[in-house]
């Protein structure tokens, strides 16, 4: 673009116009002009002083104004002439830039006010002005004017990233736009004081124009004429020129790849969906909250239709508790009903015209769109199209799929379907046609397996209930027939069974069969099914007791094989327990080809029928996401909770084969003497002192019976004689109490509510928080008074009283707290949180069902601490004590077979204490494990129980010994070993730290993370003699033996090396050393010296020269007599001369 200069015309072409006549001049200016185009008057004809007028008048007008920014590119013109006013733009760079210069040429035909200016739009926010200006102009009329505008945009649009500007905008639109107002046109429209926003709706004339936006790492950086310290500018270099990558993210959301095993119960799957991290995705979601646009495709397989009103498929549940948009369930008939929130807040249900198949893994497509829905069910694996519909409405929906959860199944809300549900997805921003849908059958052999499971199952119902309905008929015909004779009485009740043989079936079903046939013929007719109430679930127990039956024998498990079919029977016959059993059995491959498919098909039929030992092993393999099974902690949460549900209510329910569950561990001794029976000599002991009064006793006694612990047979009616022998004799309150609950729940003993009041109110004053808390309960349930069950629940609850807590919470969240109006879920989860952490059971159903939800602020969303809370409570029901105590007794009877059977069949739910006594049992009898199992039970089981919360520490141990020798296929591995006796350490076994401390001595290296998780510090202890000498400390520390223990003999072996060490290092011993040294040298060459010269003696002067004279031979006469003692010795050695 040229620049402009002084006189020069704005660069468009006009067409060339007759000069217009001058305008009528004033009296000053007539005065002024001159006569006949003279010169005026007073010039006297002098050019000079004609040039110098005309300047100072074409310049005085100009004063005060800023002549360099405008110019005036056509004369004044005749004020009778009409002239439009304009605006227009020209944009020297057509960029945005930090500052951009405008001009812009505008006429007023009457005084006015020019306003500029520049309006942003961005992904999230449209029309924000971020430079406004506005000038006027009074005396410039009819003339066409330029202004030069230095526009200044924000730093955030216009720069990169940097240190200072830490958050630059992606700017998709900037516009530039300018209007004109007139100052006195009768109205305030160009008034300078009124509202910018006010001015435009005045204006006369307007424009506008778009400026070029850059994307972000297109810009510069910007020069902050600042100096960084060296480590930020270093930093900064780091990623100054990189350009940030958004990660890949889609809209679609595989809620489901694995089979749900759906019981028809109030438990499900729940999901949360959070906001997208693409901001133009999330944008996109936002503007669709009142216009949905999605797809959900998920894949069912049905057993039946509800039994229910409703039954639930998939519904979205809002922060508020209200069903929202999408709400999808299924109904009596099997239509689909589908649900939808409102904009106005009501609710609008749809109901589908076709019914869905049953028995048929069938996939089902609803596409949303705005008011539209499209409803597609598709049949098999190659989706033959079954129906579809489609439904139309005029009503804007709310939809916001971040503002709740989701839920797949039942829940507190309404019942589950009864069936599986497959692969589940969900297009999040896409409303999608079937053939656009990619939502493949996973487990495609699995789902074909369950088809066929039930197939064949609805063959074994039909035979069993024609077989039931014969029965009866012969059994009426023969009451009818038979002559009463009591011969006849004693044959049907001692005699040998009758048996019917004669079968109207086919050949080809009885070959199929054969296990079923031979199960009803060695039923008892007369005993038998012949009642109508009998059911085919009855026959399907009654088939599976024969088989457990077969299964405690000595060699129980050598029994296997041939009892699969039977137990294959029972479970068709809707009898589950046979269902856990196979899956067991084919997972671990006890004495059967171990089948991982069909472990999961009966897993899955198992926890279909609400089997509880199926379900919990369902919910452990998808909590640790072994053996096949994906890791999935919402899936683990359905199954978990579902048993978690029942557990209180199958405590007092006190019927079937339910047993207190204890944590009693094979390699505990002394708890293992105390184990009893009803004649046992811990049991017999305890009723002598019952009996004689002692209160201890008697209570002890009384929970044995009530609860069936220590190896008693459960016998509530016994355990409540001593409840209320205790309670009237001697006195304690915590029989009084126990007594009182008795009598008002009728447990085993006739209600009676005044006694129990009497009983519990003396309790209470004998100070028990138990019986202040069941005061509270009596007036809260019987009395409907809630001021008073207030007060003494918060009694209760300061002496620290668990279910005093949950009941505070209970009536926080019915909203019947005294004196708090409405419902506080906050303090209501507080005071459920509070409960839990001290064992109540409902306390921490509630806190797991907030921790899946997230729906509260004091419980963040954390799916796997709800599975754990969950798991806690599922492994506290007497349905699995039942296994575990069966178990426990064939071990301190010696039944090998039974109790390895029954601790696989505990082991397989996930509870850690049978799991570990499982590997123990391994470890006693290898070959019986060798011989049974597919499996290597000790390395599994160990493995198992280190990854539960509660692992004892000799489970790490054994885990770090198997990693450090090696096991089997599992070769050596220091690095995991070390991190089994650090957790084993950290748990306060002394045997952790010393084996820590022999790999370290070995020239192992203890990473530095373990050091830490050891809270031992690396700066501290350098070198490895220091963290020796640490472990070896802390071992000794640790130890339990009074006397003197590995640990101690370690520790004290450690410092004589280091003073030893130290002794023969040290400088004074090296000095001394050498000293010794030395003077043994010179000891040693005197000694020498000394005896070389003790042997060579030297010649005396003025010898003999004889040469026999020189015998150094002492000389003794031949005739001196030897006896004479005093006889002095006479030597050669002649006498000195004088």
């Amino acid at each position: 673009m040229q620049r402009r200069g002084a006189g020069l015309r704005w660069p468009r072409r006009r067409q060339q116009q007759q000069q217009p006549p001058p305008p009528a001049l004033g009296p000053r200016a007539a005065a002024m002009a001159p006569r006949s185009g003279g010169v005026p008057p007073g010039l006297g004809g002098r050019p000079a002083c004609a040039l110098l007028l005309l300047c100072y008048l074409n310049f005085v007008p100009s004063l005060g104004r800023q002549t360099a920014l405008t110019t005036s590119v056509i004369p004044k013109a005749k004020q009778s002439t009409t002239y439009k006013d304009f605006v227009y733009f020209t944009v020297f760079e057509g960029s945005v830039r930090n500052v951009s210069e405008v001009a812009v040429e505008y006429l007023c035909s009457r005084p006015c006010v020019v306003h500029l200016e520049a309006v942003v739009s961005s992904e999230f926010r449209s029309s924000i002005p971020v430079y406004k200006k506005r000038w006027k102009n009074e005396k410039h009329l009819h003339t066409s004017r330029t202004q030069i505008v230095h526009v200044k945009f924000p730093s955030i649009m216009v720069y990169r990233d940097d240190y200072f500007i830490r958050h630059s905008i992606s700017v998709s639109t900037v516009v530039l736009r300018a209007w004109i107002t007139h100052r006195y046109s009768g109205g305030s429209g160009g008034d300078i004081d009124v509202k910018w926003e006010e001015n435009s709706l005045h204006a006369v004339a307007k424009n506008y124009t778009l400026l070029k936006t850059v994307p972000p790492f297109k810009r510069p950086f910007k020069d902050h004429r600042v100096c960084l310290e060296w480590n930020v500018d270093y930093i900064w270099n780091l990623w100054a020129n990189k350009i940030p990558q958004c990660p890949l993210e889609s809209d679609v959301v595989a809620f489901l790849d694995f089979p749900y095993a759906s019981s028809g119960e109030n438990t499900g799957i729940i999901k949360k969906l959070s906001r997208f991290q693409n901001r133009e995705l999330e944008a996109t979601r936002h503007q669709r909250t009142d216009y949905p646009v999605f797809t959900v495709s998920l894949w069912l397989y049905l057993l039946h239709y509800c039994k229910a009103n409703l039954c639930g498929i998939l519904y979205f549940v809002d922060s508020n508790e209200m069903y929202g948009t999408p709400s999808v369930f299924l109904t009596e008939e099997g239509h689909l009903h589908i649900q939808m929130h409102l904009v106005k807040g009501e609710d609008l249900a749809v109901k589908t015209k076709f019914t869905t198949p049953l028995r048929e893994w069938f996939r089902l497509d609803v596409a949303f769109s705005g008011g539209q829905i499209v409803v597609t069910t598709s049949i098999g694996q190659n989706l033959i199209s079954y129906h579809n519909q489609t439904i139309s409405f005029r009503e804007d929906l709310c939809y916001n799929d971040t503002a709740g959860y989701f839920i797949i199944g039942g829940s507190r809300y309404v019942a589950g379907i009864e069936g599986f549900f497959g692969p589940l997805k969900y297009y999040r921003l896409r409303s999608l046609h079937p053939t656009q849908i990619f939502n493949p059958l996973l487990e495609k052999q699995l789902a074909e397996q369950i088809k066929l499971y039930y197939e064949r199952c609805a063959e074994v119902q039909d035979i069993i209930s024609v077989y039931m309905s014969m029965v009866r008929s012969e059994g009426e015909t023969q009451e009818t027939c038979d002559i009463h004779n009591f011969y006849l009485d004693l044959q049907h009740k001692y005699g040998r069974p009758s048996t019917c043989r004669a079968f109207p079936w086919e050949t080809e079903l009885k070959d199929k069969h054969p296990s079923l046939f031979q199960a009803l013929l060695e039923m008892d007719l007369v005993t038998g099914p012949g009642s109508p109430k009998e059911s085919v679930v009855e026959i399907g127990g009654r088939i599976f007791e024969k088989a457990v039956k077969r299964l405690s024998s000595a060699d129980g498990l050598h029994q296997i094989s041939s009892v699969v079919p039977f137990l294959i029977d029972s479970s068709c016959c809707g009898y589950h327990k046979a269902s856990y059993y196979l899956a067991v059995f084919y997972e671990t491959g006890l004495n059967v080809p171990r089948d991982q498919q069909q472990g999961m098909l009966y897993s899955l039929v198992g926890g279909q029928g609400s089997e509880r030992l199926s379900s919990m092993n369902l919910g452990y393999k998808h909590y640790q996401g072994i053996d096949n099974y994906p890791l999935d902690w919402e899936l683990s949460y359905a199954y978990y909770s579902n048993i978690a549900t029942k557990t209180p209510l199958d405590q007092h329910t006190l019927q079937g084969d339910q047993a207190y569950v204890e944590t009693i561990r094979l390699k505990d001794d002394e708890i293992l003497k105390v184990q009893t029976k009803e004649d046992g000599d811990v049991f017999m002991w305890l009723k002598h002192e019952a009996t004689r009064g002692n209160a201890a006793a008697q209570q002890r006694l009384a929970q044995m019976l009530f609860w069936g612990q220590q190896g008693v047979t459960k016998n509530p009616e016994a355990a409540i004689e001593w409840y209320a022998k205790g309670a009237l004799e001697t006195e304690d309150p915590a029989l009084i109490y126990d007594y009182a609950i008795v009598l008002f729940k009728g447990q085993g003993v006739k209600k009676n509510r005044r006694l129990a009041l009497e009983l519990m109110k003396k309790a209470a004053f004998k100070g028990l928080h138990q019986a202040v808390n069941g005061l509270g309960w009596y007036y809260h349930k019987f009395k409907k008074n809630y001021a008073k069950a207030a007060k003494y629940w918060l009694k209760a609850e300061e002496m620290g009283n668990p279910d005093a807590s949950y009941n505070l919470g209970v009536l926080h969240l019915d909203g019947i707290f005294p004196g708090v109006p409405g419902r506080n879920l906050t303090l209501a989860g507080e005071y459920f949180h509070k409960a839990a952490q001290g064992g109540h059971i409902e306390g921490t159903l509630w806190c797991s069902l907030y921790y899946i939800t997230g729906n509260l602020e004091t419980f963040p969303r954390d799916p796997e601490k709800a599975v754990v809370w969950a798991k806690h409570v599922a492994e506290k029901n007497g349905y699995l004590g039942h296994v575990i105590r069966k178990g426990l007794n064939a071990y301190l009877e010696g039944s090998w077979h039974e109790a390895l059977l029954y601790y696989v069949l505990a082991a397989e739910t996930g509870i850690e204490v049978s799991q570990t006594n499982l590997a123990h049992i391994c470890e006693e009898r290898p070959d019986l494990a060798e011989r049974y199992l597919g499996i290597n039970c000790v390395w599994r089981y160990y493995n198992f129980s280190v990854f539960q919360i509660d692992a004892p520490s000799f489970a790490y141990l054994k885990m770090g010994d198997l990693y450090y020798y090696g096991h089997q296929n599992q070769s050596q591995d220091l690095e995991l070993s070390v991190q089994m006796y650090a957790q084993a350490a950290l748990d306060g076994d002394s045997q952790g730290f010393f084996n820590l401390a022999l790999l370290v001595e070995e020239g192992a290296i203890i990473p530095h993370h373990i050091l830490d998780f050891l809270e031992i510090d690396p700066t501290l202890h350098p070198n490895n003699v220091s963290i020796l000498r640490e472990l070896y400390e802390r071992c000794w520390n640790h130890s339990n033996e009074e006397s003197f223990s590995p640990c101690t003999l370690a520790w004290l072996y450690l410092h004589l090396r280091l003073i030893w060490g130290t002794v023969l290092h040290s400088a004074l011993i090296y000095f001394l050393g050498t000293f010794l040294l030395s003077v043994l040298i010179a000891w040693t060459v005197q000694y020498f010296q000394f005896v070389s010269a003790s042997r060579s003696a030297p010649t005396p002067a003025g010898a003999s020269s004889d040469p026999t004279a020189s015998s150094m031979t002492p000389a003794v006469t031949q005739d001196a007599d030897v006896s004479n003692q005093d006889q002095p010795t006479v030597t050669s050695s002649p006498e000195p001369h004088g």
